[in-house]
């Protein structure tokens, strides 16, 4: 345990620069007396860490000195790989730097851990689109990645939903790989932060200079929210079912296993006959009778009358349909 720690305490000098001890316990989650017997273990071992005094000082390496990757286990060794995904990185543009770089880690692994890392590369592969769909065709998303990575503002041609077409001028704060698609996360000059699907961006132009991001923003928690909003929004009307037993795992299918699966915790005791009725969130009372349509007669729809209707509708003109 305390190896691991010394080997986190080293790389994160190592890759930060100075630090206070207070800073590092709160990485490390220890006491900064603990932090200060670290340090000395490691001065101990020869590692040229050194403490500067002061309101601004704090611990650091000597400069120029590294460490050399012999400190992964397998399994961390492994992880690396899995997380590599040579898909996006190949449209990105960093197909033959992930490439070196693989080859690099390798190399630098001793026996054991080189031999897990191949066994996870051989047998393990993440393929990121749905079934039956493809991976967007962005041909901008090389620039766009490369304006994010300098910090370059961008000038585009959005076609946004409807087909219409609108120029922006923004600031690219980063980018999310969701499904198969590609999101641009950007924001106009001192504005808010929006998502752009980067296949719908028709012409994009680089503009000189360069611009801050704004302190504070965190990718990830931006996307959550952003996630967790769309989701809501997405969501405008309710449905209530009676779904007979043994059909959950062909309702989560069709509605989504999240929508069903909150539904069912808010759902009644079954009746005599196994069924249950509950409340699901749907997109509209129209998207949702073409998806309940598909449950067929394992799915009863008990309100609002307006869905009911709608499917009465439907059963009706398949039947005329078929005979």
């Amino acid at each position: 345990m305390r190896a691991s720690r010394l080997l986190s305490l080293l790389l994160l000098l190592q890759t930060r620069g100075r630090m206070t001890a207070p800073e590092l316990a709160e990485e490390l989650e220890v006491s900064v007396r603990t932090v200060y017997r670290d340090v000395e273990a490691l001065s101990a071992a020869g590692v040229p860490v050194y403490a500067d005094r002061g309101p601004a000082g704090g611990y650091q390496l000597l400069d120029g000195y590294r460490t050399r990757l012999n400190g992964l286990t397998a399994e961390e060794a492994s992880s690396l790989f899995l997380a590599g995904l040579p898909g996006p990185a190949a449209e990105l543009g960093l197909a033959d730097v992930a490439a070196t770089a693989e080859l690099k880690l390798l190399a630098a692994l001793p026996p054991e851990p080189r031999s897990y890392a191949s066994r996870m590369r051989e047998r393990f592969l993440l393929d990121v689109p749905g079934w039956y769909r493809g991976p967007d065709e962005a041909p901008h998303l090389s620039a766009v990645a490369e304006a994010v990575w300098d910090l370059r503002p961008i000038r585009m041609t959005y076609r946004r939903w409807g087909n219409q077409e609108v120029e922006r001028m923004v600031h690219p704060y980063g980018l999310v790989l969701k499904g198969g698609s590609w999101y641009l996360i950007a924001a106009p000059p001192g504005g808010t932060p929006r998502t752009y699907r980067v296949a719908r961006i028709l012409t994009l132009e680089t503009l000189p200079g360069r611009f801050e991001r704004p302190e504070g923003f965190d990718l990830t928690e931006f996307w959550h929210a952003y996630a967790k909003e769309f989701r809501e929004r997405m969501y405008t009307a309710e449905a209530v079912v009676r779904l007979a037993p043994g059909a959950d795992g062909l309702f989560s299918y069709t509605l989504g296993s999240d929508v069903v699966a909150a539904a069912m915790e808010e759902a009644g005791p079954a009746d005599a006959d196994g069924w249950r009725t509950m409340t699901v969130p749907v997109e509209s009372l129209r998207h949702a009778r073409w998806l309940l349509l598909r449950m067929g007669a394992l799915v009863e729809v008990v309100g609002p009358p307006e869905l009911r209707e709608l499917m009465s509708e439907a059963v009706a003109e398949l039947a005329k349909m078929y005979g």
